[in-house]
């Protein structure tokens, strides 16, 4: 098992191996337009602060999107 010192090493302030994040999968059916779609992912990423992390299409023409978004962590204060 690692010890401490040998686990945060190559750890640096903002690094992108530190960098925890939240996600939330949309499934999208072939029926949902393109403008209806850009109006969801937009209305996500300006209220919520999500961000497109993956998109997956299929062959029936649905869509699978990711969203991610990083969580903050609070530092407590005594």
């Amino acid at each position: 098992m690692a010890t401490d010192s040998e686990r945060n090493a190559g750890w640096t302030p903002g690094s992108a191996t530190t960098d925890q994040y939240e996600y939330r999968v949309l499934t999208l059916s072939r029926e949902t337009s393109r403008s209806d779609v850009r109006r969801l992912l937009t209305e996500h990423a300006e209220y919520g602060r999500w961000e497109l992390a993956r998109v997956r299409l299929f062959m029936g023409g649905g869509r699978k999107v990711w969203l991610r978004r990083k969580i903050i962590r609070v530092a407590r204060t005594v």
